[in-house]
């Protein structure tokens, strides 16, 4: 939309000008006028302010100058017409593109808030985007939200920091948040509203100095990275343990023969609960790698044996194609 509209006004300056230099081309060739004069003469004719001529003009003067009345006059109205279309059509597609937004924002439920789009929230904000999970974009700068909306993601220009603006994000309907501001303070002071609004949200957030790490915890975060810390261990294990890296990127990228990493829950269900590994045919058919089991207590086992067992409420690590994934996930959780 905002492209056809750019295409719009450049062409409406296009025409426009291009007028204005024949026509003042004409009256300096043809009678002889300056190049401020014609200028003028033109400005005046397709204006149609009929101050008069500068000076008299000849026959083939006047031949041209009632052409550029026909011409210049109907190009002008018709760059007026667009113009007034295309405010007309902004006007609208904003009153419009907001109660729409706000409809689409009061019907998502169980979605992810994602505040902030700078490096961190806007690739975390593609990751929810290449999984296909409900999320929405909060940011005050009107500059991100374009580029988010461009990109297709539901997007809303506010401050993250007010309970206002959380309230009209669906902070009570919401899942999860992501607290990416550039200030330790302003995540710090996200999380408090966040947590005060909806006490069973999941909050994750990202440090900047490490010292922030527990007064964010204690606001009640979840999660905390580090991203200096993180980066430091990354560097490090990259020069001692590269293809453990390697392999971790793997699993954490989706690059291969559509291959990824997820976690699925077990459901309750009679027919899988209670059972071990080695009793579930459907799990050793789906051609996916149980990698570790994550109990509700949270103890978590790596490379669980056949005679573990399953309880609803627990949570598989699994390795393998999407479409294995998929079809793993509607068995346990049916």
């Amino acid at each position: 939309m905002q492209r056809r509209f750019i295409h719009r006004f450049l062409f409406i300056v296009g025409l426009l000008g291009v007028i204005l230099v024949i026509g003042t081309a004409g009256f300096v060739l043809i009678d002889g006028y300056s190049w401020f004069d014609g200028f003028y003469m033109t400005l005046t004719t397709i204006s149609t302010v009929g101050y008069g001529e500068i000076r008299p003009l000849s026959r083939g003067g006047r031949v041209f100058n009632s052409f550029l009345i026909m011409f210049g006059v109907s190009a002008l109205f018709l760059a007026f017409g667009a113009m007034t279309q295309t405010i007309i059509e902004l006007e609208l597609q904003d009153r419009y593109g907001k109660r729409r937004k706000r409809r689409m924002i009061e019907q998502m439920h169980d979605h992810f808030i994602v505040c902030g789009f700078g490096r961190v929230g806007r690739n975390a904000s593609y990751e929810f985007q290449r999984a296909g999970i409900p999320f929405l974009v909060v940011d005050r700068n009107d500059e991100r939200i374009a580029k988010a909306t461009e990109a297709g993601m539901l997007a809303i220009a506010a401050d993250a920091t007010r309970d206002s603006s959380l309230r009209e994000a669906g902070i009570l309907r919401a899942k999860g948040l992501i607290a990416a501001l550039p200030s330790d303070a302003e995540n710090l002071f996200i999380i408090l509203s966040a947590k005060n609004l909806n006490p069973g949200l999941t909050v994750v957030t990202r440090a900047s100095e490490e010292e922030a790490e527990e007064k964010l915890r204690r606001a009640g975060a979840d999660t905390v990275f580090t991203p200096y810390a993180i980066t430091g261990r990354q560097l490090a294990d990259s020069l001692l343990r590269p293809h453990v890296v390697e392999f971790m990127d793997f699993g954490r990228s989706n690059i291969g023969p559509q291959v990824t990493m997820e976690q699925v829950c077990v459901t309750p269900n009679p027919e899988l609960t209670r059972r071990t590994f080695g009793q579930l045919q459907e799990l050793r058919k789906s051609g996916v790698i149980v990698l570790a089991i994550r109990k509700q207590g949270g103890e978590t086992t790596f490379n669980p044996p056949p005679e573990f067992e399953i309880a609803a409420g627990d949570f598989l690590i699994v390795m393998g194609e999407r479409s294995n994934l998929q079809r793993l996930e509607q068995i346990l959780t049916s």
